[in-house]
């Protein structure tokens, strides 16, 4: 048994009545609802059109009544009885259609399709608890038409404006429809808009017009045409950045990272190997220990042997013909490690090769391990770079501080320059407040 057969019916041997969303959900969607009675018929010409209809016009509907005669009506006309309705609208009798029973509430346009589509009958739910009064009955026909996004930013302001007359402020607008006092004040803006840029809605940003509606009429334009730009601005940057990390995925080497390859300098030895030495011998595996000679001297060597002579180096006299032999060792002993001990029985480890090699003279970057030129930050390349301190830079007091000082040195740089960006970004953070 259902709660309605056990509370029993209602006055007039009827259904218990049920709250207006109820009804409204009913009528929508056409699926029978507890408590409320289904969609009943009624002839199109027993039916007026609503005076206070929030809409200034219903457009072209052929697309409208096409579909009502191909795929039959989907969706219930709320309407009222007439009498109901000229309790709460005593004024509006003479703008009602004559002969009518009716008066439509939510759904004017699917009214004047079905007249346009010959048909003799629609779906309604009738209710006549839509309101008492005018402004009840306005707020009904608003609710129903902006929670399916159905009017015109317009038709929406300008209903929005009675209700706010109704109900004495945006805040308390705004709770009444359930929506943010942000929502509505957008909303509104385009009431204060030139007639220049009201034409215009359709064919500008809607939000942009939002945003510059609360400026002087004088200034209005100049204040679109600057953040239309900025818009434009933005997404270019955005553009050029995705393009720049596509372009660095498709050229990133997988195997630069964590490769344990030393660098290689620019004669292409490895960074902090010694010189391969001057003999015919082979040089040896690297896996090897350095090759020791098969005839150690016989006095451990004290000190190295003199150099070659070069530049800011004493020239060494010549070396007698009986001494060839200690020449010769002594160059072998220059050219390859030096032995004053046994030889251990565990090779040493290779000495690690410096992080970073020194930057050429010609000012090109240094070449990393893999040999690739190392990255450096993209300083030509605005978006990009902010991009990446953006995401670097985690501390939102570090990432303000370092606003504060780049609007130090722009205020040196061009102090006009910057005060017109400062407004933009005023103007931008006013907007996204609202």
């Amino acid at each position: 048994m259902s709660k309605a057969d056990q509370l029993g019916a209602g006055r007039f041997g009827g259904a218990r009545p049920v709250s207006a969303r109820r009804q409204a959900v009913a009528a929508a969607t056409g699926v029978p609802t507890e408590g409320v009675a289904p969609p009943s018929e009624l002839p199109v010409h027993q039916i007026s059109p609503n005076p206070d209809n929030p809409r200034s016009q219903l457009g072209d509907l052929t697309d409208l009544a096409g579909s009502l005669k191909t795929h039959g009506q989907k969706q219930a006309i709320t309407v009222m009885n007439r009498d109901a309705y000229l309790a709460a609208n005593p004024d509006r009798a003479g703008d009602l259609e004559p002969n009518t029973t009716h008066v439509v509430i939510d759904g004017s346009s699917r009214l004047a399709a079905a007249r346009e589509a010959g048909l003799a009958t629609v779906k309604v739910m009738v209710s006549d608890e839509q309101g008492s009064t005018s402004e009840e009955l306005l707020e009904s026909a608003l609710v129903a038409n902006i929670h399916r996004q159905d009017l015109e930013e317009l038709d929406e302001a300008r209903a929005l404006q009675r209700l706010l007359v109704i109900h004495g402020s945006q805040t308390a607008l705004a709770k009444r429809l359930h929506r943010s006092q942000g929502w509505v004040s957008q909303r509104l803006a385009l009431l204060t808009l030139t007639p220049e840029l009201q034409a215009r809605i359709g064919q500008e940003p809607i939000d942009l017009l939002r945003a510059v509606g609360n400026k002087p009429a004088d200034q209005q334009m100049a204040a679109l045409e600057a953040l239309k730009a900025e818009r434009a601005r933005k997404e270019a940057e955005k553009a050029a950045l995705k393009a720049a990390r596509q372009a660095e995925t498709a050229t990133a080497d997988p195997g630069a990272a964590g490769s344990g390859h030393p660098a290689v300098s620019g004669a292409g030895q490895v960074a902090g190997a010694a010189a391969p030495a001057a003999h015919d011998e082979p040089p040896a595996a690297h896996e090897e220990p350095p090759t020791v000679h098969e005839e150690p001297p016989t006095v451990p060597v004290q000190a190295p042997p003199p150099r070659a002579a070069g530049a800011g180096s004493v020239q060494a006299p010549p070396t007698p013909a009986g001494t060839a032999d200690a020449g010769r060792e002594a160059a072998r002993s220059e050219a390859s490690p030096a032995v004053s001990s046994p030889v251990p029985s565990k090779p040493a480890p290779p000495v690690a090769p410096p992080r970073t090699a020194a930057a050429p003279s010609d000012g090109a970057p240094p070449p990393a391990a893999n040999g690739h030129p190392t990255r450096t930050l993209p300083y030509d390349e605005p978006g990009p770079l902010a991009m990446l301190l953006d995401r670097k830079i985690e501390s939102d007091d570090t990432f303000f501080d370092l606003v504060d000082f780049l609007g130090v040195w722009a205020l040196k740089r061009d102090p006009a320059r910057l005060g017109e960006l400062a407004q933009r970004l005023v103007d931008q953070a006013a907007a996204q407040v609202d």
